[in-house]
């Protein structure tokens, strides 16, 4: 598969799948250039310790920026491997003060002490980087960034090309012709030209610039009001520093005053933000060369810190090849000269073959045929699972037998391949087998690849991002489920990457372009990986009931009929979206004439540095929060709230609203309509959510607003074809339904037994009325804390969604758990449960796994705390409606009807039905998605019908 390793990524849109990471100053092709790499490891430090879930051994010892920091020094010598690293240097800051504090007493001052947590992870994560050969640099009375400046200076003018991996921008000053830096969290390279694309000034004037702006973390004042764009402004318009301050006199308006109050200072800063380059180490760039593993030392720190993956790979017991290979501690050799012999230099893909005349594609037919189990993988022409095409086919009947068959690589003296209409004429029986059972890595888009060929694939049996997904999704923080990161994670290997292959950016070429050579090893990867992870995957699913049962009998049956709806696509009015765009399009400049008559001047609405200016500097409306560079928030949350009592925010927020709409649906879906269908298709994400929710991409169909006039305009664009209808199937209520079931709430189960209205119940019993006496607000009331309080609603979030008082907010609360006890008994249960066991499970037994529940950070563990009591709501009610999808599916299969699913949006299934179909569909589909789930209380299904999608809603 082109672009990046089958990955949970490769299960998202389009749109969001890239293969641009960071790139080596040196191509694949171009000459080998001797390169150190400097990290900044305080950097490194506080990211990983803030990203990186609490994660803690068994002793409850904090592991996670011991974990975040080791793997990011990882990806960092993965990145350059091909390109090797002749030199490098982790450089951590010092204990005690430096020379900045002597010119500038309240230097960081506004800095909290370092968390104790963090503290604790120093010492072994200084031990552990020097005992995996990293040079360990620290310096007394100098900065980290000083280190860095002096060794990459020095090294850049010996002729060594300097990569300094680091997320501070104040190290941008360092960049030039053989210096950049690289993001390791966000892939981001910045040489030259992307110091200026990001910054809007070179790097020699990014000094001038953080003076100008100032530096919030570092305690150094810029000028009052001076941001980004005045700062890029001023530097073009006067060439420096010293040119804005001289003509300060000269420069107006409120910041040109601010400016003349800052130029005693702004030398200081300059100062203070520069960064040294010229120290006197008792070291040069030459003595950083990588040093020898110490594997006794790893072992001791991986054993006592239980970093198992880490520890197996050490002592190398994975299936005989180490993700280190590690002769005696030394490190591995130096790196291949020439990249086919990289390809090579792994253990599990010596046995691999390549099949390029038919002797060998009949043995290889032979194997598959007989096999119990073959993994298959593709490559292809695209990412786009419509527009791609087969390069060629992985297959692997056993750890390491496995085989690449290219079918169309397109080089100069490329050797002669197999046809590929006639291979795939002879394979057509087996792929459409049902009983040749299969196994990939995300092979719905490989389904869709074939169907591309005119070939339907059967057969499915497994999907190791599925077993992933199921197995672990969310447990200590694993999120990543692509076939990289399981196979370092189960079974220590590393993958060969596509980048090695295809190059990076501009220069990438196609997967079609790739010497064959080089292509099998990679290829034949793929599908071998699938078949070892299996074994390691499979048998701890099977080992438990409940995660057998999702496995099985949801996830991997829901796959298929998730294709089928991504091939159906949806029919959509294209010119009733470009008509209604049209009309947004002046409602927004009727929206922008009317916030500048609110905020008494025009000013542009998409910038936040104007927006506050007109709200908390001219109007004077109360900050309610802060951005970290401590500037006033304006984000939505910010704006609902000044909306209750002030205009403009009001008027701003129906306007981005509006311009929502209108840049995702209303301009963009007539784009997506598919040139061979005639209609759009989504894709959905089925490994992504921990919860079990699908997500909906290319377009994003899930979050069109359904309670706005506008949102349900949008929805009437999508329509039936002639002679059919659309038909809608919704669960009512359902996660209430799911909490009744779960509590065992004796007036809940009994309030839904009976078919009442639970909100109108609720509202009596606070209120103190009687039923038939509750008003509309009085059950608005009662729906906001019945839905609110299964998603963890504090008294303080209820009393500002229903602009109430706190004490009146928790008096509801008290006497909302007065009325439904069991509720009170089933959360607090939970919460003990997920506290011991690490995680929670759904009605049908999907394990919802909370890495923060023992977080010593307050805000994490109260939000894993929270979602102990709604996922297993979340996680149940996305069990039910894939489980609906299936059994409506199998229906519509065996009554060989023409009706056909459509979209899942939230808790409703949308079908299109023929007329003649309609009367059957519409009476069936209410029993088919109720009788089958056996809870507590009875399942409720609304079925609408219309001419468009919102007719039927």
């Amino acid at each position: 598969m082109p672009g990046t390793r089958r990955t949970d990524r490769s299960d998202l849109p389009m749109a969001s799948r890239s293969s641009d990471q960071v790139t080596p100053f040196q191509s694949l092709y171009g000459p080998p250039m001797p390169t150190l790499l400097l990290v900044d490891g305080s950097s490194y430090l506080y990211r990983a310790f803030h990203a990186m879930p609490d994660l803690r051994t068994t002793q409850s010892e904090p592991t996670g920026a011991l974990h975040g920091v080791l793997n990011m020094l990882r990806r960092l010598e993965s990145d350059y491997q091909t390109s090797g690293i002749d030199y490098k240097g982790c450089v951590f800051d010092a204990k005690g003060k430096t020379f900045r504090d002597d010119w500038y007493p309240q230097y960081k001052a506004n800095r909290p002490p370092m968390p104790d947590d963090l503290v604790r992870q120093i010492e072994p994560l200084h031990a552990a980087i020097k005992a995996l050969g990293w040079p360990l640099l620290m310096f007394d009375g100098v900065e980290a960034d000083d280190v860095i400046g002096t060794l990459a200076t020095q090294a850049a003018a010996q002729g060594v090309q300097v990569v300094v991996s680091t997320g501070d921008k104040d190290l941008a000053q360092l960049v030039g012709p053989r210096v950049s830096l690289v993001n390791t969290m966000s892939n981001e390279l910045l040489d030259e030209a992307g110091v200026i694309s990001k910054f809007g000034v070179p790097a020699g004037r990014i000094v001038d610039y953080l003076a100008l702006i100032g530096d919030t973390v570092d305690n150094v004042p810029g000028v009052d009001k001076v941001g980004a764009k005045t700062a890029i402004k001023w530097l073009a318009q006067y060439g420096s520093l010293d040119g804005v301050i001289a003509a300060a006199p000269d420069i107006g308006g409120v910041v040109g005053q601010n400016l003349r109050r800052a130029l005693d200072f702004l030398p200081l800063a300059r100062r203070l933000v520069t960064v040294r380059r010229d120290l006197d180490l008792a070291l040069a760039p030459s003595d950083l060369k990588p040093r020898p593993l110490d594997r006794e030392r790893l072992i001791e720190i991986f054993s006592h810190y239980e970093m198992r993956s880490w520890l197996k790979e050490v002592q190398g017991q994975d299936d005989g090849a180490s993700r280190m290979t590690m002769d005696d501690g030394a490190l591995p050799a130096a790196a291949p000269s020439t990249q086919a012999d990289q390809l090579a230099s792994a253990a599990h893909r010596a046995a691999y073959q390549t099949i390029l005349d038919w002797p060998a594609f009949e043995r290889w037919l032979e194997k598959i045929g007989n096999a119990p189990l073959t993994a298959l993988d593709t490559e292809t022409t695209s990412l786009d699972p419509f527009a791609a095409r087969l390069v060629g086919v992985s297959l692997a009947v056993g750890p390491g037998e496995a085989v690449y068959l290219p079918l169309a690589h397109h080089y100069p003296d490329a050797p002669a391949q197999l046809p590929r209409a006639e291979v795939l004429a002879r394979l057509k029986p087996w792929l459409e087998s049902p009983r040749h059972a299969k196994i990939g890595q995300h092979l719905k888009y490989d389904q869709h690849v074939l169907a591309n060929h005119g070939i339907h694939l059967a057969g499915v049996e497994h999907d190791t991002l599925l077993q992933s997904y199921v197995l672990e999704s969310g447990k200590d923080g694993v999120r990543g489920h692509d076939l990289g990161q399981l196979a370092t994670r189960h079974l220590g290997l590393t993958t060969i990457p596509y980048e090695a292959l295809c190059g990076k950016g501009a220069k990438q070429i196609g997967f079609d372009q790739v010497a064959i050579d080089q292509a099998s090893g990679y290829a034949a990867e793929d599908a071998d990986l699938c078949l070892r992870l299996h074994e390691r995957l499979y048998p701890q699913i099977a080992a438990d009931a409940g995660l057998r049962y999702i496995y099985q009998n949801i996830e991997i049956p829901v796959r298929d009929i998730l294709f089928r709806m991504e091939r159906t696509g949806v029919l959509i009015d294209a010119e009733l979206l470009k008509q209604q765009s049209h009309e947004i399009g002046k409602r927004l400049l009727e929206l922008e004439a009317k916030a500048h008559v609110a905020a008494g001047q025009p000013f542009n609405l998409n910038s936040p540095k104007q927006l506050a200016e007109i709200l908390f500097d001219k109007l004077g409306l109360p900050v309610k929060r802060k951005t970290a560079s401590g500037t006033p928030s304006t984000d939505e949350e910010v704006l609902s709230e000044l909306a209750l009592d002030y205009p403009l925010p009001k008027i701003l927020l129906e306007s981005r609203q509006l311009a929502k709409l209108k840049g995702t649906y209303t301009d963009k879906l007539p784009k997506m309509v598919n040139a061979s269908s005639g209609r759009v298709h989504t894709s959905y994400a089925q490994a992504v959510a921990v919860t079990g929710r699908l997500a909906s991409s290319d377009p994003n169909l899930q979050n069109i607003p359904v309670r706005t006039t506008e949102g349900r305009r949008i929805r009437a664009a999508f329509i039936a074809p002639p002679g059919s209808r659309i038909v809608s199937a919704d669960y009512s209520q359902v996660e209430l339904r799911i909490m009744a079931h779960l509590s065992e709430d004796a007036r809940l189960l009994a309030a839904f037994s009976q078919g009442e209205d639970v909100h109108r119940a609720t509202a009596a019993e606070i209120f103190g009325v009687a039923t038939g006496d509750v008003g509309p607000d009085q059950r608005r009331v009662a729906k906001v804390i019945n839905f609110g309080l299964i998603y963890g609603m504090s008294a303080f979030g209820l009393a500002r969604q229903l602009d109430l008082t706190r004490g009146a907010a928790q008096a509801y609360i008290e006497r909302y758990f007065a009325r439904y006890p069991g509720v009170a008994a089933y959360m607090e249960k939970t919460r003990a449960a997920a506290k011991a066991q690490g995680y929670v499970e759904t009605v049908f037994g999907r394990r919802l796994w909370l890495s923060e529940i023992h977080s010593s950070l307050p805000a994490r563990r109260q939000g894993a705390e929270r979602a102990a009591i709604n996922a297993p709501m979340q996680g149940s009610a996305a069990d039910l409606i894939k489980s609906a999808m299936i059994v409506v599916q199998r229906w519509l299969d065996a009554e060989r009807l023409q009706t056909r699913l459509l979209l899942q949006v939230h808790d409703e299934l949308v079908l299109e039905a023929p007329e003649a179909e309609l009367p059957w569909v519409r009476a069936q589909l209410p029993r088919l998605m109720t009788e089958w789930a056996a809870l507590r209380v009875p399942l409720v299904v609304d079925v609408g019908v219309g001419m468009n999608w919102d007719e039927a809603h």
